[in-house]
């Protein structure tokens, strides 16, 4: 993980860690469907926390 963000890293540490693993694991990916998030760096948006990574499974660039 990468944190780009004080203030995503800060939301996201409010989190439990159960609810970080399903968000985590939870993705969506144009070419495989649902699958996990890996390299991802957090940022803070309005509506809350935004992850922006890579696919675990076939590498494209995803966000949640």
């Amino acid at each position: 993980m990468s944190i780009t963000e004080i203030k995503a890293l800060q939301k996201w540490r409010k989190i439990p860690k159960h609810i970080q693993t399903k968000i985590i694991d939870n993705v969506f990916c144009e070419n495989c469907l649902v699958t996990t998030i890996v390299d991802y760096s957090l940022h803070d948006d309005q509506l809350g926390i935004v992850l922006k990574g890579k696919c675990k499974k076939c590498g494209s660039h995803i966000t949640r």
